[in-house]
């Protein structure tokens, strides 16, 4: 199974963001008053930060590249978001690589999951819930309201937190949440209230949002049942998510009333679809021994098909090529409408090394569904070897849809390199190292790609390269807000 995860600082998650200001320096936002129903348009400099605090985080924290796991979990979002009071935003989804059951979203539309809440979550309504309520949080605008309260208190500035918060994400764990919370002790007390009240408008925000998308609102109940069981068992070390989402009997009370009133829009019919993607994810949380992963899925009874999913998966890892091809294959003709597993078959075979597998099982199923993003970031990258022109023309058209995808230009400036675009090679590389939040190696790169396309003439990577310095100092300058 691919695993694209960049080398960074170990993470332990996201600790406190759902629950307090992220951003020490804004500006006037025309905030809504709390309580009221939050407006559903983010502002610019909401996206602007929420896209550079990704950029940072993305720095410390390890990125879980899974192209399938990450198209399930974007249309996942997708479904929910007509339902979220939220406008004119196009939701920016990142995967950390992560046992830890943790969830958060950032301004602007950054949702941020851990590989470990697959593991947690046991059904799709469950994790559907989680992502609901992290939607609530975006759509009321809570960053922005506390950031306002923050400053109608004269509070002190909100460095130590913010470093605190990086320390957690970094590594530090315990020690993390220590530096925020001794240094900002007043304030965090002063936000409690506001916290637990934003959390219960996001509740009913996420509720709403889950009934009408055709999911059981009473997922989040057994959610945060679960979780309330969870954190009584471990003690003292509650999972990530209760850190920034304390769940109290209260809550779980108002979250069980504001379920049981609400009726179903369109319930869909069950699919082995989260079952199979949570197997991905187990194997991948369990990479040194899948027969962990094994039993670990078969502990919340799923889909007979997901197992055999599962199954498969493990027999490409034992190196058994045409016995996984054999069984996804079989489901692929019993369930013809999972894209996911005609994908998993090229994403198989393209780890085995057989190139001409992966391309004969890409253009079938890219004609059958053209524009399959994991299809084609399969293809592109077993072009590479074959066909590097090809490959740079599609990585190109995939760059310009996803041009916040760190991966499709990992491979871009390969491919460049391969058909003998230097220049452009470098831009790629600048691009790839601006969207992990090394934003001066980032302009050390402009500056390589720039004497490239100087020497060869090349004007319109000049022009491009020039208003890409730009927008790269004004990177820089809002990542040093963090």
């Amino acid at each position: 199974m691919r695993r694209f995860i960049f080398p960074c600082v170990a993470a332990t998650g996201l600790l406190i963001v759902s629950a307090l200001p992220v951003f020490a320096q804004t500006s006037d936002y025309g905030l809504p008053q709390l309580g009221s129903t939050g407006g559903s348009t983010a502002t610019q400099e909401e996206y602007r930060l929420g896209r550079a605090w990704l950029r940072q985080f993305r720095a410390q924290a390890p990125s879980w590249q899974d192209p399938i796991s990450q198209h399930y979990v974007e249309s996942l979002v997708n479904r929910l978001l007509p339902h979220s009071d939220l406008s004119n935003i196009q939701p920016l989804v990142t995967l950390i690589d992560s046992r830890l059951l943790n969830a958060f979203a950032v301004p602007g539309g950054i949702i941020g999951v851990n590989a470990g809440l697959f593991s947690f979550a046991d059904s799709e309504d469950a994790f559907a819930s989680v992502l609901a309520h992290e939607l609530g949080h975006i759509s009321q605008r809570h960053h922005a309201r506390q950031q306002q309260r923050a400053e109608e208190t004269q509070l002190p500035t909100m460095a130590a937190l913010l470093a605190g918060m990086l320390i957690a994400a970094g590594g530090g764990g315990q020690a993390g949440i220590a530096t925020a919370m001794g240094s900002q002790a007043a304030f965090l007390q002063d936000q409690l209230a506001y916290s637990r009240r934003y959390e219960q408008e996001a509740d009913r925000v996420g509720l709403r949002a889950l009934a009408e998308a055709g999911f059981d609102p009473n997922a989040m109940v057994e959610m945060f049942r679960s979780m309330q069981r969870m954190a009584s068992l471990q003690g003292g070390n509650p999972p990530e998510f209760l850190l920034t989402h304390p769940v109290t009997e209260s809550r779980i009370s108002d979250t069980q009333a504001r379920a049981a009133q609400l009726s179903v829009s369109n319930r869909r019919d069950a699919t082995p679809q989260y079952d199979m993607i949570r197997a991905r994810a187990l194997l991948d949380l369990h990479r040194n021994d899948p027969n962990q992963a094994i039993t670990r899925l078969a502990q919340s009874d799923p889909a007979p098909e997901a197992r055999r999913y599962l199954e498969a998966l493990v027999s490409a890892e034992r190196g058994d090529l045409q016995g996984a091809l054999n069984r996804l294959d079989q489901l692929a003709t019993e369930l013809p409408d999972l894209t996911m597993i005609p994908a998993t078959a090229v994403e198989v075979a393209l780890d085995a090394g057989n190139h001409e597998e992966t391309q004969s099982r890409a253009q079938r199923l890219l004609r059958l569904f053209p524009g399959h993003t994991p299809t084609q970031l399969l293809q592109a990258e077993a072009l590479l070897q074959s066909d590097p022109e090809q490959a740079y023309d599609l990585l190109r058209n995939l760059a310009d849809n996803r041009p916040e995808d760190p991966q499709i230009f990992i491979l871009l400036t390969e491919a460049a390199g391969n058909t003998g675009r230097n220049g452009w090679g470098h831009l790629a590389r600048a691009e790839e190292l601006q969207l992990t939040g090394r934003i001066d190696r980032a302009i050390r790169q402009l500056d390589i790609a720039d004497d490239v396309a100087t020497r060869e003439g090349n004007t319109r990577l000049l022009q491009r390269i020039e208003q890409r310095r730009k927008d790269f100092l004004d990177y820089r300058e809002t990542l040093e807000q963090f």
